[in-house]
């Protein structure tokens, strides 16, 4: 049988505990579980309300702290009773409970993906947790975050001494990030501050070594590799735990008062420079030009050398050949030598050599100037310089050419006339 249902026995309801309930609202028995005058005809089988729910919370928690509880007898015959005798530590249990409640909860953080916690314990290294939820006990572990992907900068700008003593004006900028976060937060007490003060340290005794006109032009480039090798240097010294990404030189110039003349002495450099460059590239055009030419005539020579050689051999030999043949016919290479020779000597003239009967003596004939002469378009200017040309010709040498041209046969066989020339 359900424990509310009408007319039925069951007076227990689920939040009473057991207990019964008076019409008049009387208060509970003590252990015996309900007061005399109760009434247990159960005419209220509704379920109990909040305040009388929040009434029993209250007579729970004041038993577990000890403290009396006072009852009242139904039917109003004023009897009282005392409580169970009071717990002088429940309270403070109760608080410590809380307490250690509070605490563990406050335990948990959690790590970003880009940062590593170092934990400490009482100011002792512990280790380094990685990125996701972590519990550390509060009060007892300290953890500190740092960010190991970030690029931090630190920049300077600084007026100091050359090797050369002269000043110059740097404005440099380093760019870092964090590789042992143990070493950064334990090793350096302010790890910015120290990397300014290596970066001032380093670049000073760079620049102190550099001459100011190499740190204003061409210099600058390793001007920012040295410090920068030597600003790690530095670092790896102190412990700090950083690993130096970039050093850029931003700006290297001479002090304002004397700017003016340095850049005067800077473009009267660079001029220099242009003028040695153009220099060289006239040097570069004219030697290989001039060495080419040395070359062809070298090859030149030896071309020429190669073929008087080839000469004198081919002479030597052709010699040596006359010689064979002369030897078998004395008198046939005789002649043939002879008129080799005359062929070779008047070869080369304008002249034409006539063998003339009547023991005349040897003349030389202007034969191409007769011969331009008579090839002439105008009959009057043909007539003309012939005439003249004949009257400057022996008529011996005229009645001669006539007589070969009417019968060559027999004046080649009688006067024999031989040309020599071109």
């Amino acid at each position: 049988m359900a424990w509310n249902e009408p007319g039925g026995g069951n007076q227990h309801d689920p939040w009473s505990g057991g207990g019964r309930r008076g019409n008049s609202g009387g208060d509970r028995g003590g252990s015996n579980g309900g007061g005399n005058n109760g009434n247990k005809g159960g005419n209220n089988q509704g379920p109990p309300d909040l305040d009388e729910a929040l009434k029993k919370f209250q007579d729970k928690l004041n038993g577990m702290l000890g403290g009396g509880n006072k009852k009242s007898g139904g039917g109003g015959n004023g009897k009282s009773g005392s409580g169970k005798p009071r717990n002088s530590f429940a309270l403070p249990g109760l608080l410590m409970i809380v307490a250690l409640a509070i605490w563990g909860a406050s335990g948990f953080y959690l790590v970003d993906q880009s940062e590593r916690g170092v934990v400490l314990r009482f100011g002792e290294y512990q280790g380094i947790v990685e990125p996701g939820l972590q519990w550390n006990p509060p009060l007892i572990d300290d953890v500190r975050m740092v960010n190991v992907t970030r690029v931090r900068s630190v920049s300077q700008t600084q007026s100091m001494l050359t090797r050369d003593e002269n000043i110059v004006e740097v404005e440099i900028s380093a760019q870092y990030q964090v590789a042992n976060p143990r070493d950064f937060v334990l090793n350096v007490r302010n790890p910015a501050l120290s990397i300014e003060n290596a970066l001032d340290s380093a670049l000073r005794h760079v620049v102190g070594g550099t001459d100011m006109i190499d740190i204003l032009t061409s210099g600058r480039e390793i001007l920012g590799s040295s410090v920068a090798s030597r600003l790690q240097a530095y670092l790896d010294a102190y412990g700090a735990g950083i690993r130096l990404q970039t050093i850029n030189i931003e700006s290297t110039s001479a002090p304002a008062p004397v700017i003016d003349a340095f850049d005067d002495v800077i473009r009267a450099r660079e001029d220099r420079q242009r003028t040695i460059n153009e220099g060289m590239a006239y040097a570069n055009a004219i030697i290989p030009a001039a060495q080419g030419q040395a070359q062809r005539v070298v090859e030149q020579g030896q071309g020429y050398r190669e073929s008087v050689v080839a000469e004198a051999q081919g002479q030597a030999n052709r010699f040596n050949a006359l010689l064979t043949e002369y030897r078998n016919a004395p008198e046939v290479m005789r002649e043939r030598m002879y008129l080799d020779a005359i062929e070779e000597v008047f070869g080369s003239t304008p002249k034409v050599l006539l063998d003339v009967s009547e023991n005349a003596p040897l003349m030389y004939l202007p034969l191409d100037q007769m011969r331009g002469n008579s090839g002439s378009d105008s009959s009057s200017t043909t007539d003309s310089s012939g005439d003249s040309s004949s009257d400057a010709i022996d008529p011996r040498v005229l009645e001669s050419l006539r007589g070969s041209q009417s019968s060559s046969s027999s004046s080649s066989s009688n006067n024999p006339i031989r040309r020599e020339g071109r």
